[in-house]
């Protein structure tokens, strides 16, 4: 393969992880108690987080038992449909593929026929995976426990080869601290997480010359298209949250492992545990899972660095009385602007449906220049504007990791507003388009976030918009926007039934 066809499908994979849109007030009390982080510095080297005696030791709080989804006891049949593909069959239907590919005498997985009947079995349970709680849920997400956590100076204090890596993305330079850091934000996964799984599948903190696999693959994902830290780390932090989100909606009936073993998780295990659960599986076999989820698996590695999760953990993430402050459409007055896309990824393909697309008037198709202004849809302070997003953090603190956050995707870098601009709802923010990651258009990408937690545009706290409502169809894309009877479908163009006026 010459150099220049591996930089092409790779630039694809890269804003694959992206959130790209294809079919296809703060509570105190949520801040850290003093004393639990140590600012480490290159001199004294990194201090391991120790545990304030003022305060109480915790313990992970009890999560009821669950009722799974149901697994199936009996054989069953499917009939392919257009669009559909072997593998996606298969993990509907918590079967591994090798499993289906087999009975079906099927030799080539990607050649299916519409029309084509499966015979799809039972899958063959082992024996409920580990019931141990693993990190709680402010340790996957990017919360308020990440606040003041530098991953420079960790870094620089535990040395290793994390410590001198650099690489080319996107034709800049970043060290593997800077990787580390904008791929936490972008996915909005803890730093934290995703250092412990670059020391316990690469050695690249304790190590200072990992072997020739880990240099390449330190996250043990071994596939030559993922090479490198920021591939291998956004591939991390995508499954982190596709673990998480999808055990928070109780999607999740069994893990499928690399030797097809299909494990049923435990029903009172968190949804940070299900987020390791879930990605330690699609690498292992099943003696190796069964020790990466125990406690003295990636849980070891984890206190080694960063102490007892649950000491600091905040519990829960979400308040369950949180509501959505007043949010308005994201574009000026008396225009005319097509609703796009209903609920889908609000970054990468893992993390919760949180996003909602809208596309601004015009004739043209694709990936057009557009002069139609993007406006906030609720006032607070730009905490980021680069690489097409401008975030908004809703409380006026500054951080991205505490209260409402509003994400902006695909703003123009022309006239995009500067970080730490204030802005009130209404204000114009920057111009649609397609930068910042895959889109078959120009549009705006709008999804929101609660202590670095993505929401769900359409579950128990909807999107409301100039009280529109948003609407799921449990098909991602699909969806509708309902206000006093009326209704706009999205749809993937411009057409009569997704006009919405404000």
């Amino acid at each position: 393969m010459s150099r220049m066809i591996k930089r092409c499908l790779i630039g694809v994979i890269m804003v694959l992880f992206m959130a790209g849109c294809v079919r296809p007030a703060y509570d105190d009390s949520f801040i850290p108690p003093a004393g639990t982080f140590v600012t480490p510095s290159p001199q004294t080297g990194w201090q391991v987080p120790t545990h304030n005696p003022v305060l109480p030791v915790y313990t992970p709080t009890p999560n009821p038992p669950r009722q799974l989804p149901a697994t199936r006891t009996e054989t069953i049949e499917y009939t392919v449909k257009s669009g559909d593909t072997l593998a996606a069959i298969a993990k509907y239907h918590t079967l591994p593929l090798s499993v289906v590919a087999e009975t079906n005498n099927i030799e080539d997985p990607n050649l299916l026929e519409v029309g084509q009947v499966l015979v799809l079995p039972p899958p063959e349970l082992q024996e409920t995976g580990s019931a141990f709680k693993i990190l709680p849920d402010s340790e996957i997400i990017r919360s308020p426990t990440a606040i003041g956590f530098s991953v420079e100076d960790f870094t620089q204090a535990t040395g290793g080869f994390l410590n001198t890596y650099r690489e080319e993305v996107g034709d800049v330079e970043l060290t593997g601290a800077q990787i580390i850091e904008r791929v936490s934000r972008e996915f909005s996964v803890h730093p934290h997480v995703l250092l412990t799984w670059l020391e316990y599948q690469g050695k690249w903190i304790s190590s200072s010359n990992p072997d020739e696999t880990q240099q390449k693959f330190p996250a043990g994902y071994q596939n030559p298209y993922y090479e490198g830290l920021y591939y291998q780390m956004a591939w991390t932090a995508n499954n982190l949250n596709t673990g998480y989100y999808l055990w928070k909606s109780n999607a999740v009936s069994a893990w499928i492992l690399t030797d097809d073993a299909v494990i049923p998780p435990d029903p009172t295990i968190n949804p940070g545990t299900a987020a390791v659960q879930h990605l330690a599986s699609l690498i292992m076999d099943q003696p190796a899972w069964r020790s990466a989820v125990s406690e003295n698996g990636f849980s070891e590695v984890f206190t080694r660095y960063f102490g007892q999760a649950f000491d600091y953990s905040i519990d829960p993430l979400i308040p369950a009385n949180l509501t959505q402050p007043v949010m308005q459409l994201p574009f000026e007055e008396n225009s005319v602007w097509s609703f796009t896309g209903g609920p889908h990824g609000a970054w990468g393909t893992g993390s919760a449906w949180g996003a909602i697309d809208f596309a601004p008037p015009g004739d043209a198709l694709g990936c057009v220049q557009s002069d139609a202004w993007v406006t906030a849809a609720a006032g607070g302070v730009v905490t980021r504007s680069d690489n097409g997003v401008v975030a908004i953090d809703l409380d006026g603190d500054g951080y991205e990791e505490t209260g409402w956050v509003l994400l902006n995707l695909h703003i123009e870098t022309r006239d995009r507003i500067p970080a730490g601009s204030v802005v009130s709802a209404g204000d114009r923010i920057g111009h649609p388009s397609c930068e910042g990651g895959i889109s078959n258009g120009t549009h705006v990408h709008l999804a929101r976030k609660y202590n670095g937690e993505w929401i769900p545009a359409d579950q128990d706290i909807p999107f409301v918009l100039d009280g529109w409502v948003s609407q799921g169809t449990g098909v991602e894309y699909n969806g509708y926007l309902v206000k006093n009877g009326q209704i706009v479908e999205a749809w993937d163009r411009r057409t009569e039934i997704n006009q919405i006026q404000r």
